[in-house]
């Protein structure tokens, strides 16, 4: 494969199409002939066909990409600016018409007579509420004050790295591009930051959806007879927990208050509860083991050995992700959830309805709802089966 202008290339006077040369005719894609968007900032129409497997920026506007057997021509609509160092990104997934795939991409970076610049900025993107690294992510970083953005595609591992861009101050955009135009919108879910990048830079961001209503009440669940579930309708800001203060519980129809006594996230809640039926579980089989000890010896049958499944063969292609290092980079921040669990001070009365009122819910954009409100309802217990196992009475005999 050969690139037209060579990577570290400066042409003042850059007027055709860049050009991407192949050894062999390549699959022309749908949607690929005619040209199409390529990661400019103009334009929402999704990149399609052959453009989806090119990024050149910094661009205005949209991209043209176009077919050529064995050759990708690319050029940005509004032409090539002068001064200006552009990156020209391939993907992998380019097949050629024997169905071979090219598994690896490249980067060539070029100007249009700026000298070339060599500072760098690199990062990792995560999921904040789903707790993973997003691939795929599409990384724009515009050198501020101006509005037009290198453009990127952060890789298997969540990374992502913009080498050879001039120094500065850059607002950095992470988004989760979920209709393919490599641009944000409306409720995709986004993080940014604006960073300094003199030699290098490293950015962690960190991607949710941004809401500017507060959450409200879903649902309110039963969990015991001194706790119940509240479900709100987006994640809580785990930096601004609730106390005891902002929950309300009253009885219906009276509104008779009931006291609170203590708040947990439902994660720590369910933890606490899986302990305590493990200590349960781990006395109840301490004792089974004391009671049987010598009965368990006399019958005892020597194991069968235990034969090993050949290891699975591993896909060496696509890089591993060090799943140490995403683990310590989520530790940064606590985990959001959108449901909490509140006990009360007394039991439950079954059949009985409450109102619940939470002050001060926040999400994890800062957006509060003054109050939500919800009504939880415990159920009756059902009656306990009867027993049919047990003889039926002699009718000949008195009672």
């Amino acid at each position: 494969m050969r690139v037209i202008p060579e990577s570290g290339a400066v042409i003042p006077a850059l007027k055709g199409d860049a050009v991407i040369e192949f050894d062999e005719v390549i699959d022309e894609m749908p949607g690929s002939r005619g040209g199409g968007g390529g990661g400019g900032a103009g334009g929402a129409a999704p990149v399609t066909g052959l453009a989806h497997q090119i990024v050149l920026s910094p661009v205005a506007g949209g991209v043209r990409v176009s077919w050529h057997r064995s050759a990708i021509h690319v050029k940005p609509a509004e032409g090539w600016k002068p001064n200006r160092i552009y990156h020209l990104e391939l993907l992998p997934g380019i097949v050629d018409l024997r169905r071979n795939v090219m598994k690896k991409g490249t980067t060539v970076i070029f100007s249009t007579g700026a000298p070339m610049p060599h500072a760098a900025l690199a990062g990792t993107v995560l999921q904040w509420v789903e707790q993973r690294v997003l691939t795929g992510a599409v990384i724009r970083a515009a050198p501020l004050p101006d509005t037009v953005a290198y453009v990127t595609l952060a890789d298997s591992a969540g990374d992502f790295h913009l080498s050879d861009i001039p120094p500065g101050r850059y607002l950095v955009w992470a988004i989760q591009d979920q209709n393919n135009n490599r641009q944000l919108d409306r409720r995709e879910p986004f993080d940014s930051i604006t960073i300094a990048v003199d030699s290098s830079a490293g950015a962690v961001l960190w991607l949710f959806a941004h809401d500017t209503v507060g959450p409200h009440i879903r649902s309110v669940d039963p969990v015991d007879s001194i706790a119940f579930r509240i479900q709100f309708t987006a994640p809580l800001d785990p930096r601004r927990p609730l106390d005891t203060a902002a929950v309300r519980v009253f009885a219906l129809p009276d509104t008779t208050p009931v006291a609170v006594r203590a708040l947990f996230t439902s994660a720590h809640y369910d933890s606490l509860q899986a302990r305590a039926r493990a200590l349960a579980d781990s006395l109840r089989r301490a004792k089974d083991t004391t009671a049987h000890r010598d009965t368990a010896r006399a019958g005892a049958v020597p194991p069968s050995p235990v034969r090993r499944a050949p290891p699975a063969l591993r896909d060496t292609t696509t890089p591993r992700v060090d799943t140490a290092r995403v683990r310590q980079l989520l530790k940064q921040r606590p985990v959001p959830s959108d449901r909490i669990v509140v006990q009360t001070a007394q039991p439950l009365e079954p059949g009985k309805k409450y109102l619940i009122r939470v002050r001060d819910a926040t999400n994890l954009n800062g957006a509060v709802a003054a109050e939500a409100h919800g009504v939880l309802t415990v159920p009756v217990p059902k009656p306990a089966p009867r027993d049919t196992t047990r003889a039926p009475r002699d009718s000949t005999k008195p009672p």
